[in-house]
C-alpha cells in the first residue's frame, strides 16, 4: 500500500534538504548483534531490495482509529511488500507476505527500549515490528535468503495523504458494496476514484471482498498499487518537480527509513532506478502460502514453490519468463584456483572415483529428485554415490565435505556447475555430503530457474479487470 512512497520520496531527492527534516529514520538490521544468522552475506547480483511496511499502530495522529492500546508502540505490519528492481532496471517484482505467515522470528533489539526482545521458532510475521522495522526485515532476510537494502514505513494517516495528493486512484468493484462491519468502505458498481479515508478503507477492506479472507486483501492491494502506478506513469509525474515535492513532503511526514537511505545520493539512485520501467514489468507476486498445519487461520510457506520463488529472486530472475544467466561454478573455499578450470572435472583425477562416498539428500520435497543426480554421479565415474533420503525443505543447495576430501568436493562441483558458495568444508561429514535444496528443482546443472506456476499474479499494465465482492455484502 506504500509502494509508490519510493517514486516520491526517490525522485524528490534534490530537495531532501527540505525534507530530511520531516524523516524518522530506524536501523536497517535490528538483530541482536552476532546472533545466529546475524552478518549474513548471501545475494548481490545488483538488484536492489526495498521493503515496505504499513504499520496499524494507533498511536500519534492514527488514534482516530482505536486507542493506543489497541495497537501501542510500533503496531503491527499488516503490510509487507518487498520491492525488488532488477541488476538492469528492466523490470520490478512487488511481493506481498501475509500478515500471518508463520516464520522463525530473530531476536532483536528494540528501536524504543534498546533491550532484547526475543524471537520464537515459528510466529506470525506481523509482530516482528514490536522490535521495529529492522526486526521484520530481519526475518525477510533469513527466510528469503537476501540482503535487504532499504526499508519504508508508513501509517494510516500517510496513505490518505499520499492519495489526496495524487488526486485519487481509481478503483472498480464488480458489484455496489458496503463493507458494514469492517472498514466501512461503500462503492457502487463499476470505477470509482478514492482518496483519503476512501482509499484507506479499499486497502484495509477484508470481508467484503472474494472469500473474505486476507489473501483477498492483498489482491485489493496488489490492484491498488497498479493502478497507482499507472496514475503516476500517465501524467507524467516523474517529470513534473512541483508535483514530486509534494508527494515526498506528504509522504516523510508519515514515514520512517532506514539510516543509509536518509541522504540524497541513496534516493536519488531509487528513482533512477525505477524511472524508465515498463508498466508490463512491474509484478506483483504473493509469496506462495497454505494453511499453517497447526492452525487453519494461519498460513505457512508452501514448499518447495515458496523456496523456488526465492531463489529466483536470490539469482535476479526474470518472473515473465525470460532465461537468466547461471551462475559461474567455482571451487570450494581454500582450493587453490589454479587447480583446474572450474566448470570443467580434471581427466586424471589423483584419486580412485569409483571408490569416494557420495551421499545425495533431497531436500527439495520433490518426490525422487536425488536419484538423477545419483544416476549422473554413476555416469561420470562415482560409483559410491547413493540417495541418502528426503529431508525438510531447505532453500539452498549444499556440497559439504570432510576430511581430506576438498579434491573430490571440487571435481563434483564442476561436474553440476555448483557456485563456490554452496561448497564447504563441514568435519563431521564422512566423504561428501550434497543436499540438494529447492533452488535446484531439477535437471543436472544447477542454475537452472525453476518458477512457480502462475507466480505473477497481475501487472502494473492490467487495467480493466475489477475487484470480486462477496455476496454477503452487496448492496442494491
Amino acid at each position: 500500500m506504500c509502494s509508490v512512497l519510493v517514486i516520491g520520496l526517490g525522485t524528490a531527492g534534490l530537495l531532501f534538504y527540505k525534507l530530511q527534516s520531516n524523516v524518522t529514520t530506524a536501523p536497517l538490521d535490528g538483530r541482536v548483534p552476532n546472533a545466529s544468522g546475524s552478518g549474513k552475506s548471501v545475494e548481490d547480483t545488483g538488484s536492489l531490495q526495498i521493503l515496505i511496511l504499513g504499520t496499524d499502530t494507533r498511536a500519534g495522529k492514527n488514534s482516530e482509529y482505536g486507542t493506543a492500546e489497541d495497537s501501542a508502540g510500533q503496531g503491527q505490519s499488516d503490510v509487507m511488500l518487498l520491492m525488488d528492481i532488477s541488476a538492469d532496471n528492466s523490470r520490478v517484482s512487488v511481493t506481498s507476505f501475509p500478515r500471518d505467515l508463520m516464520v522463525p522470528i530473530p531476536d532483536c533489539v528494540s528501536v524504543a527500549t534498546g533491550e532484547t526482545v526475543p524471537g520464537a521458532l515459528l510466529g506470525q510475521l506481523n509482530g516482528a515490528l514490536a522490535a521495529g522495522p529492522g526486526c521484520t526485515v530481519a526475518a525477510i532476510n533469513d527466510i528469503t535468503g537476501l540482503t535487504i537494502d532499504h526499508f519504508m514505513l508508513a501509517d494510516f494517516t500517510a496513505v490518505k495523504e499520499l492519495s489526496k495528493a495524487l488526486g485519487g486512484v481509481e478503483v472498480c468493484v464488480d458489484h455496489a458494496m458496503y463493507d458494514v462491519n469492517g472498514s466501512f468502505l461503500k462503492l457502487p458498481k463499476g470505477k470509482s476514484l478514492v482518496e483519503g479515508e476512501q482509499a484507506l478503507a479499499f486497502l484495509r477492506t477484508r470481508h467484503a471482498f472474494g472469500d473474505s479472507g486476507d489473501l483477498d486483501r492483498i489482491k485489493a492491494q496488489q490492484y491498488f498499487l497498479g493502478s497507482m502506478v499507472r496514475k503516476v506513469k500517465s501524467e507524467g509525474t516523474l517529470t513534473n518537480l512541483p508535483k514530486l515535492y509534494t508527494l515526498a513532503d506528504v509522504v516523510t511526514k508519515n514515514l520512517t527509513i532506514d539510516e543509509n537511505l536518509a541522504n540524497v545520493p541513496a534516493m536519488i539512485g531509487v528513482a533512477t532506478r525505477l524511472a524508465k520501467i515498463d508498466l508490463s514489468k512491474v509484478s506483483f507476486v504473493t509469496v506462495p502460502n497454505e494453511p499453517y498445519s497447526a492452525d487453519i487461520n494461519r498460513v505457512q510457506l508452501k514448499e518447495p514453490q515458496a523456496s523456488q520463488f526465492f531463489a529466483a529472486l536470490r539469482q535476479d530472475a526474470d518472473l515473465s519468463g525470460a532465461p537468466s544467466p547461471s551462475p559461474p561454478a567455482a571451487a570450494p573455499s581454500g582450493v587453490a584456483s589454479s587447480k583446474a578450470p572450474e566448470t570443467q572435472a580434471p581427466s586424471a583425477p589423483p584419486y580412485d572415483k569409483s571408490l569416494q562416498p557420495i551421499s545425495v539428500v533431497n531436500a527439495t520435497a520433490i518426490v525422487g529428485r536425488s536419484l538423477e543426480l545419483v544416476q549422473e554421479l554413476a555416469a561420470a565415474g562415482f560409483q559410491s554415490a547413493w540417495q541418502a533420503g528426503d529431508v525438510p525443505v531447505q532453500s539452498k543447495t549444499q556440497l559439504l565435505y570432510g576430511a581430506d576430501m576438498a579434491d573430490v568436493a571440487a571435481d563434483v562441483a564442476a561436474l553440476f556447475k555448483l557456485p563456490a558458495s554452496a561448497v564447504k568444508s563441514d568435519p563431521t561429514v564422512t566423504g561428501i555430503s550434497l543436499v540438494v535444496g529447492a533452488d535446484w528443482a531439477s535437471g543436472k546443472e544447477f542454475g537452472k530457474i525453476v518458477l512457480p506456476d502462475d507466480i505473477v499474479s497481475s501487472t502494473a499494465e492490467q487495467s480493466g479487470e475489477c475487484m470480486k465482492v462477496n455476496p454477503l455484502y452487496y448492496t442494491y
